[in-house]
């Protein structure tokens, strides 16, 4: 009897895929990392709208249905590899605000898919976050591999600092 092959899909990972599913839209170079005030975690379950911040949460398109929520954002960090190694190529900050207590949210779908597309395009949109969050999403990138963060270009950098 023929195993099934099943999707698998990769944190900051450096590994090619080509098999099963190819084709439709690869993520596996794809991560998510969750900025929540001055603390920024990889959370791979955004990618299919079930981060941490996220689950229990009934989302609408309207932010004034959200009057006492937090601001939280999804970032959609890309990898590349060229010949000094892997690192960030791109990245796009998605937001969403959170009334944990009233679970209820707001989020732009449309939003949060052409931003995944951009970043998956090696695009670079930081607008919206202010320097604390920068900050902690910069801590994540270099604590997550200071190596990939070495070898990312400036640009990515700079939009960072």
């Amino acid at each position: 009897m023929e195993e099934k092959k099943k999707s698998e899909f990769n944190i900051m990972s450096t590994k090619e895929h080509r098999g099963f599913g190819a084709g439709a839209l690869d993520l596996n170079l794809l991560s998510s990392i969750i900025v929540d005030g001055d603390d920024a975690y990889i959370d791979l379950g955004a990618i299919h709208a079930k981060s941490k911040v996220e689950r229990g949460i009934k989302f609408t398109p309207k932010r004034e249905d959200v009057p006492h929520g937090r601001r939280c954002w999804i970032v959609w960090v890309k990898v590349a590899k060229n010949e000094s190694g892997s690192f960030y190529a791109g990245l796009s900050t998605c937001e969403m605000v959170i009334d944990t207590e009233a679970k209820i949210g707001f989020k732009s779908l449309p939003d949060h898919v052409n931003r995944m597309d951009a970043a998956m395009k090696h695009r670079i949109l930081v607008d919206g976050i202010n320097e604390a969050e920068k900050v902690a999403l910069r801590g994540a990138l270099i604590a997550h591999s200071s190596d990939m963060w070495e070898n990312t270009p400036d640009q990515l950098k700079e939009c960072l600092a």
